[in-house]
């Protein structure tokens, strides 16, 4: 959420910050409300002080023996019963003017970073580096991850569709063993660089999603259970943040540091078409995500290591990757700085994204109040969240089909998932 202060003193600096992502954003109705709403508060205040002035006055007439009956007394009375109701009467239409300010504020993206590129959409996305070109496979004729998961018997989608829909799939045998061991790799990998592991609720509140970006603008994106107020988590970012919601922490406290595996639900609205068949769209896929709580002079050099921590995992793997600064226009809705992974997939001779890193600055930590308080200094300070795949777990298992892919269509496994599989070749 961005600062009503900010926007109220610096309004074209705001404008021109939010017109760097490319679409317009009118703030007059936010000023209009925002105008009614200060105004609001001002007379509720003189009503207030004026109101508590007469219970004053009356206790010290009564104090100092006046009669309670006296037409001054009486007169005060009358006039402190009107004030009463002009109050009463204020309440509500200040509660009314203060949600739908709330509500236009949840509407607005946070701020692009100054340093995040500029530009329309993802062509004009920046290539900051590859990684992992010696690792391509040189020979023709790879199979899809799809199509050699499905010869193999590890992945089954016609089955998995008759139980749920389509863009579900199930993974048989190796396929199950290999998510499996995927997902138990990672997570060591991050415990061992520093993140605890969570194992949070993935039915998460409408409260939970607000915080951290997802509602109001995405509840397309999501599935909700109709019969409660919770949501299929989308991502483990939203219930790994909101664990502090509401909460003051100490300075000392930070960083904080979360991994969890999870996994997710999206409804990919919008993307009907794309990516129908294997494992790169689906509606349900597992995830290891990372999540930063941080004191805001850290944001920066705590994205940086977030963005390395993602990279540790495809190099542990050896799987080739770039990775990809994204331009104002492509920036996800509560980011101010992302960087993606995307990993090569042979079989397309292109790179698909694996991982997107992002720093929210003090955005979703506004909208899920969550601050942190230093010793010796007064008041709190807003933290600043980061989070970012560490890493898709059915999109890696997509790269290791086809990167690890043999002539006789087997699979070798990664030296390093070797001691979870226990076995060399799938």
């Amino acid at each position: 959420m961005l600062d009503i202060k900010l926007i109220r003193d610096n309004p074209q600096a705001i404008r021109e910050q939010l017109a760097r992502r490319g679409d317009p954003y009118d703030l007059t109705p936010l000023d209009a409300l925002d105008r009614q709403r200060r105004e609001l508060e001002t007379e509720r205040s003189q009503l207030q002080a004026r109101s508590n002035e007469i219970g004053k006055a009356i206790g010290q007439k009564m104090k100092s023996g006046a009669d309670p009956q006296s037409d001054d007394i009486q007169s005060l009375k009358i006039e402190g019963n009107q004030l009463k109701r002009q109050l009463a009467e204020l309440e509500p239409q200040e509660k009314e003017i203060s949600r739908q300010l709330n509500a236009l504020l949840l509407s607005f993206p946070n701020l692009p970073s100054p340093s995040t590129p500029d530009g329309d959409n993802e062509n004009d996305n920046v290539e900051v580096r590859r990684w992992g070109d010696e690792y391509k496979p040189s020979r023709e004729g790879i199979l899809s991850h799809i199509d050699i998961g499905e010869e193999m018997g590890i992945i089954v989608s016609d089955r998995a569709v008759k139980v749920a829909q389509s863009r579900f799939i199930a993974l048989i045998g190796a396929g199950a063993a290999l998510e499996r061991a995927l997902i138990s790799f990672m997570l060591d990998q991050q415990i061992a660089a520093g993140y605890t592991e969570v194992m949070p609720p993935v039915l998460i509140n409408s409260r939970s999603l607000e915080a951290t970006g997802q509602l109001p603008k995405f509840a397309d994106e999501s599935f909700k259970c109709d019969a409660d107020d919770l949501w299929l988590s989308p991502t483990a970012e939203v219930p790994l943040t909101n664990l502090y919601r509401d909460e003051i922490l100490n300075a000392e406290e930070l960083p904080i540091h979360h991994c969890a595996y999870t996994p997710c639900f999206r409804r990919e609205a919008g993307s009907y078409g794309k990516d129908t068949r294997g494992l790169i769209r689906l509606h349900q896929f597992n995830k290891v995500e990372l999540v930063k709580l941080v004191h805001p002079e850290q944001s920066e050099a705590e994205h940086q290591k977030l963005v390395a921590n993602a990279e540790a995992i495809l190099q542990a793997l050896k799987l080739p990757y770039r990775v990809i600064e994204l331009c104002t226009g492509d920036l996800g809705f509560s980011a101010n700085k992302c960087y993606d992974l995307e990993v090569w997939l042979p079989s397309a001779g292109t790179y698909r994204e694996i991982s997107s890193c992002s720093n929210c600055g003090d955005f979703q930590a506004r909208r899920g109040n969550i601050r942190f308080k230093e010793k010796g200094k007064k008041g709190t300070q807003y933290v600043h969240t980061l989070n970012g795949s560490g890493l898709a777990i059915g999109r890696t298992m997509a790269a290791v089909l086809e990167n690890y892919q043999l002539a006789d269509k087997t699979i070798q496994v990664p030296e390093v998932l070797q001691p979870y599989l226990k076995r060399e070749v799938l």
